[in-house]
């Protein structure tokens, strides 16, 4: 049951930030903290992967602060949080032993993360008068939730 509420966090913390939750449990599988080893998802644990994730990352940080960035809740950017969300809880969920539900788990954690997200975004920009100070907190809550998730689990 752990696993299950690790794998719907991680799936919030895709719903902020797509990238950041593929990005941190590539790194715990790398890192022998998941072991995927035997299963779909072995890929994520392979010495390149964690890399590439990292770049995707700190790609979608630098492009999440454009004016022109569309918004999270447009089908595509969703769907995509959703995916992200999907995969990163079925990690956590393999790694205990039932992929399939930190499958569900996470990606209904990217849907709530996600229209959480935005409400809180919305909010603090308004605190502030203006967003980029409020997706940086977003950004920073994102990283440090990324990182707690997957080394509890």
């Amino acid at each position: 049951m752990f696993a299950l509420a690790l794998a719907f966090l991680i799936g919030a913390v895709a719903g902020s930030r797509t990238l950041i939750a593929p990005a941190a449990v590539s790194w715990a599988a790398y890192g022998g903290w998941l072991d995927l080893s035997g299963s779909w998802l072995f890929f994520l644990g392979h010495p390149v992967s964690p890399w590439v994730f990292t770049a995707m990352a700190v790609a979608e940080l630098v492009v999440d602060k454009l004016p022109t960035t569309p918004s999270r809740k447009l089908p595509f950017p969703f769907a995509s949080r959703i995916g992200s969300g999907a995969i990163a809880g079925a990690a956590i969920g393999a790694n205990a032993g039932f992929w399939i539900g930190g499958l569900v788990a996470g990606g209904i954690g990217a849907v709530v993360g996600t229209l959480v997200g935005y409400a809180a975004r919305m909010r603090m920009a308004t605190a502030f008068g203006r967003d980029r100070p409020a997706a940086l907190l977003e950004d920073a809550v994102a990283l440090v939730a990324a990182l707690l998730i997957v080394s509890a689990a």
